[in-house]
Formats: C-alpha cells, structure tokens, sequence
C-alpha cells in the first residue's frame, strides 16, 4: 500500500488531493491548485473569439507558440508582454511546479455559502491551466473550474488509505486485555476479535442476516456520510445515465436531447461500467505478472551481488597464494594483477547496483500503479469510474510495456572469467598478465565442507560448503547425503543451488555421517570428506503454537500454557520422537475446582479439541486431585490412587526400546504402560482447560527411578 500513495499525491501541492478534478488529459489535480496554477490568455484566444473561430471548447495550446513551459527551469510562466500577467516572483510546489499568487476574487456574494467558494470557482477571463504532469495546456470557457468533472473515485481511495493507515481498533468484548478488532457489525454497532465473534456474535439464528465488515470500513461508515450522486457538470441537476462512446465520458439524458451528444454513440453507463472494469483487470493481470518476474530479477540481482563478493574474495586469495609461490619478482607483479582484480570487481558491482535501482524505482512505480488500480476497481461509481478507466488502462500496457524483453536480463556475470597462468619461466615474469578462462565441459571438482559453519542444534543438523577456490568448472547444483544415524546407507537429503542445508527431523543422542557432492551437465563430482555429526543427548523444546487449538494461551516463551475454555484442549511440543528414551516434566502452576488435565504423547494429526487419549491418535495419564488413570482410543485402566494440586510435578518418560510410556507425579511412578503400535512420530502433549495452567521443563536427564527399574530383572 505504501507505494501506492504516490499516485494519492497533487503534483502541485505534494500533499493527497482534497477535491480532485479531472482535466481534459485524464490527469487529476486539486481544486484549489488548478486555481493556483491559472494564468491569462491574450483577448484573441477567448472563449469567445474560438467559437467565432470554429474551433472547441477546451482546446489544448501550441506549447511552443505560447511559451508556457520552460524546459530550462521545468515551470510554467505566464505570456510574455500580457498587461495582467503576474508581477510577483511565483513559488515553486514540492514536485517543481511554478505555483502563482492566487488572484484576489471579487466581492463576496451573499449566495455562496462556502467561506471559500468564491475563491476557488472564480477565475479571471481567458485563463489558461496546464497539466502539471503531461504539460498540455488548454483554454477555459466561460464555466471555468466548474466544468471539470470532480474525482470521485479518487476520493474514496484516498479515504480508504488514510483509514487503513490509523491505528488497530479493538475488540469491545475482551475481558481482560482487549485483542486487535476483525470484524465491525453494523446491526450491533461494536467491534470483535475472532474468538469473541465466534462466542457472541456466532452465524446462526437471527445474527446470520447481520452484515460484518472489516473493522476500517465500520470506522469509516460511522464517521462518513454517503457519498452524493454524480451529476452532470453542463446540467447540474441531472445525473449521469449514459455513457458517449465518442467523447468517452459519462452523460445525462438532457445533454443526449439537447447537446453535443444527441448525434453520438451512447451506451448504458452500467454496462460500460462493467466493460472497462473488466479490461483494466485483464491489463493489470499482466502487469502483475511483470511486477512478480521483477521482484524475482531483484532478488537474482542481490544475490549476484553477494556472489560477486564471495567470488571476488576467493580469486583474491587464489591470487595471493600463486604469487607468493613465486620469486621476489612476482611481488612486484602481484600489486598490478590485484589492481586489475579489483577494478573488475568494482566494474560489476557499479553495474549490477545501477540496474537494480534502475529496476527498484521502475518496480515501485509499477506496484503504486497495480495498487491504485486494484483500489479504483473496488469503487461502486459508474460514472466516476469510467471517467478514469481509459486513462489507467492505457497506463497499465504503457507500464506493461516497458517491462519489455531485456528489461529483466542481467547485465553482468557474477563470474571472474581470469586464469592467472603461472607457467612462463622467471625471465618472462614482467609478461605475465591474466588471460580469458575458457573452461571445457568437465566434471566439478568435489566440495569442500566449511567446518567452522556446520553444526547441530536440539535434532537438527546444518551444513555449509563451497567450491574449491582454484576451480573454474561451473557447477549447477549440490547433492546432500546423510546416513540413517546408526551406520546405515547414505540417503539423499537436499539437492539444490545453495551452498548451505539445515536437516531437522533428525534422532536425538545419534552419530550421523553427511557428505556433499556437485554436479553439472558433464557429470557429478566425486563427494567431499565425511563430516560426522551429533545430536543432542537430550531434547529442548517448548510448546508449538502453529498447531495448538486457537483457545490455548501461551507465556513464558511459550513454555507455559493454560486455555480460555472450559472444554479441555490439547497442545502439543515442537520437538517430535521416533528413536530413543526421552523424559520431561510438567508443573502445575494453577489448579482450581478439581479438573483432570491429561499428559502424554500424541501423533501430530491428534483432535485438539477434546482430551487427550480419548481417540486413537493419543496416549496419556489423565488425573484429578485423588486419582489418575491411562487413556488410549476412549479406554480407561491403570487406575492409581494419588492426584495432583497446585506444586506437584508430573513426569513422562517415552521409551522407543521397550515400547513403553511411563508416568510421575512428585517421582512417584504411575506405569509404565506398554505402547501397541510404536511407529512413526510422537510429540509431547497436554490437555488442559481454563481451571489449569501448567510450566513444561525439558533438557532432563532420564530419572534415577526409572534406570534402577530398567536395571532389575
């Protein structure tokens, strides 16, 4: 939205337009600095003398004849010798337009009602306007300003942008702190969050005939009055109904009956109104398509950039360590070969930086337009629409067009294309020069692994690695490889452009073996070294967000949850398990009017909106102030006495080699409980209602009283 405002700007003023008019040039400027910008015409190009003359009504000047604009100082003036032109030095707008001092206006009338009516509808006879931004001048006749159509759509484009620009509203039902406004109702008059409108404002009964609208648009149906019907600017109290197809504008039927118009084409204003929507969103599907393919050649061109950094980089070390190998005399060389180095480097770099501003500033341009267009579509006004439609269409393949072929074309190579030839003997070292590398299609050489990047994180591994810095064999992708973790064959993880890889998923307290290989048309590389890898011995992990139910609530780095409900609710952890023995601790921060919060493991497609264990996606202890019992797929057993308050801790341990899940409360132990179907991933998981909030500790050692159990026979 940002770069549309542009387009919301008076190329006078530099502020958003208050009472836009449109000229006869389809350009729109403010009322009050069309009068500012006004200047007098000599008596022979009148309104008068031009319809003696033949010639129309708004008839656009010879620039050059009337030397209106100034290409030296890119204002306008008034005519040269003119009794009535203006004495005072003129003031520059923000946008370097020529703005005059404003025409004292006559007496005040007692029929106009506006403070500043006067002022902004009079005009001096014969004046002259020029369209600050195409620079077309034209005539006035006798109804001066007032026979520019006002921009209506404009208007309200500019009404939405601001509203959208003020701040969130908020949601008036929220008990506690109130949460950022979705929707308005108009019937009830009041804001809501999501989860209020669901609770107090749900789609059934009498409020479904209730019309919800974004919460901007309620601000500004409560603060704006309807917009007023357009009229026809020659017959002030007839409203537009037709459409001329030769003059290309909105008409009335007084003007079909009586004016220019009654021997032209007309057509319904309605149906037109639909015909040139419909052509301004196919033009502006293309030039979306252009905006999108640009966004991504800024992209390449960033990452040319950055390319052409890292390239220029290794040749410089490569360059450095080839003629150190050499005698004394190969110093004095090596400062000329860097200069030569470095001014290639800054040769791309200069390049590759002017076309990306060169396309930033097309791009900004061309995404203000699509965004003042998608706006424009949106207004409900026929005739305001159409007065604009063929102007913005035009705009949009004018733009479309030039995102031509080669717009989106690099300029410049990220490669160095330098070979330092290190072959001539000492008595040729004052000839050494680089030459043109022309590599023949070969096999890349094998990477090379960055140790200092790679590194493991919880059970995820990242890798890093590059090109040897002597090669010049183009390499067009990478192949990653990892083991199963326990000695296995190698599988494929990653293949791709990048250089560098982040696997997650992997088993905790696991040895991995990766190696990376290149390929490229002529064949694939032989791999790099084995680089060996370890996970965590133990999983740190906090609640995951993106898959709770919406009525859980998160604190603590979402470490701690409770819920809005009374229904129970289930969440899960972000770290999920297929291998291993893992243990976490849960401690019940809340417990208030003896709920039976439940604490287990579940698969990841689990319902999240009933308790846990109650389908056959989860298993879990769920347990009250007296007792507790397992649950998995609705069956309740292990019944044990012993419940939990506020203080206690609840322990689970899963164990993948002997299938077993084994429950705590204050390291007293509850199971275990044999696992049927231990296949696949399980990730931690709780369900809870709004009478419990609990605190989840993990990074725990396997407790001592489960190792003595597992020790016995």
């Amino acid at each position: 939205m940002e770069e549309m405002e542009e387009e919301l700007k008076c190329p006078v003023c530099g502020s958003f337009y208050r009472e836009p008019i449109i000229l006869p040039c389809s350009h729109s400027i403010c009322l009050a600095c069309a009068r500012n910008i006004l200047v007098q015409t000599p008596d022979a190009d009148s309104p008068q003398s031009r319809r003696a003359s033949g010639v129309s009504d708004y008839d656009y000047l010879d620039l050059d004849k009337m030397s209106l604009y100034s290409e030296a100082d890119s204002g306008y003036g008034s005519y040269g010798g003119f009794a009535s032109a203006p004495t005072t030095p003129c003031q520059k707008s923000p946008n370097g337009v020529r703005v005059f001092p404003p025409v004292m206006p006559p007496p005040p009338h007692h029929h106009l009602h506006h403070p500043h009516a006067a002022s902004l509808l009079h005009v001096p006879r014969n004046s002259c306007i020029t369209c600050p931004q195409c620079h077309r001048s034209l005539i006035l006749d006798e109804r001066g300003l007032r026979g520019f159509a006002k921009n209506r759509v404009l208007e309200g484009v500019i009404d939405r942008y601001q509203q959208s620009k003020a701040a969130a509203l908020k949601c008036q039902l929220c008990e506690k702190i109130p949460k950022e406004a979705t929707v308005m109702c108009e019937q009830c008059d009041v804001f809501y969050c999501e989860p209020c409108r669901l609770r107090c404002h749900p789609p059934r009964g009498p409020l479904a005939k209730h019309r919800l609208v974004p919460p901007a648009q309620g601000r500004v149906s409560r603060r704006l009055s309807p917009r007023k019907i357009a009229t026809c600017t020659d017959h002030e109290l007839e409203n537009h109904s037709m459409y001329c197809v030769q003059c290309k504008m909105p008409v009335c039927y007084q003007c079909l009956e009586e004016g220019k118009h009654s021997s032209h084409e007309v057509k319904a204003l309605g149906a037109m109104w639909k015909l040139h929507k419909s052509q301004l969103s196919q033009a502006l599907n293309g030039l979306s398509d252009r905006a999108r393919e640009a966004k991504e050649f800024l992209v390449q061109l960033r990452n040319m950039v950055q390319q052409i950094q890292e390239n220029s980089v290794e040749f410089e070390a490569c360059l450095v360590a080839q003629c150190d190998a050499l005698i004394d005399a190969l110093n004095r060389r090596k400062i000329q070969l860097l200069a030569r180095v470095n001014k290639e480097h800054e040769h791309k770099l200069k390049v590759v930086r002017d076309q990306i501003s060169h396309c930033t500033v097309k791009l900004r341009q061309t995404t203000g337009l699509m965004e003042y267009c998608l706006e424009v579509i949106k207004e409900n006004d026929p005739s305001g629409f159409l007065q604009i439609s063929d102007a913005l269409i035009r705009r949009v393949h004018l733009t479309e067009d030039q995102w031509g072929k080669g717009t989106l074309t690099p300029k410049m190579t990220t490669d160095f294309d330098l070979n330092l030839d290190s072959a001539p003997l000492l008595q040729t070292i004052h000839q050494l020069d680089f030459v043109q590398m022309k590599v023949p299609s070969a096999v890349p050489a094998p990477p090379i692994l960055q140790l200092e990047e790679c590194c493991t994180d919880n059970n995820s591994a990242t890798l890093s690695w590059k090109q040897p810095p002597l090669s010049a064999v183009q390499v067009e992708g990478y192949i990653l490889e990892l083991d199963d973790g326990n000695g296995g064959q190698f599988r494929e993880v990653f293949v791709g452009k990048e250089t560098m890889c982040t696997v997650d998923g992997l088993h905790f307290n696991s040895t991995y073996n990766a190696r990376v290989k290149g390929f490229n048309k002529a064949g694939v590389s032989q791999y790099s070294k084995t680089l060996v890898l370890q996970t965590s011995e133990v999983a740190w992990f906090a609640f995951d967000t993106s898959s709770a139910h919406s009525d859980i609530i998160f604190s603590n780095d979402n470490l701690t949850v409770t819920c809005n409900s009374y229904d129970d609710r289930v969440v899960l952890g972000k770290t999920g398990f297929s291998k291993g023995i893992h243990y976490w601790e849960l401690t019940i921060d809340r417990y208030d009017n003896h709920p039976d919060p439940a604490f287990g493991v579940a698969r990841l497609d689990v319902v999240k909106d009933m308790m846990l264990g109650k389908d056959d996606k989860a298993w879990a202890m769920y347990v009250d102030n007296n007792r507790s019992w397992f649950m998995h797929n609705n069956s309740h057993t292990n019944r044990t006495e012993g419940g939990i308050a506020k203080g206690a801790t609840i322990g689970v341990l899963l164990d993948f080699t002997r299938r077993s899940l084994t429950f705590s409360i204050n390291e007293d132990q509850q199971g275990p409980v044999a696992f049927e179907n231990l296949e696949g991933l399980f990730f931690p998981a709780v369900s809870l209602n709004r009478n419990v909030q609990v605190t989840l500790h993990t990074g725990l050692p396997i407790p001592e009283f489960y190792t003595r159990a597992s020790m016995q026979p």
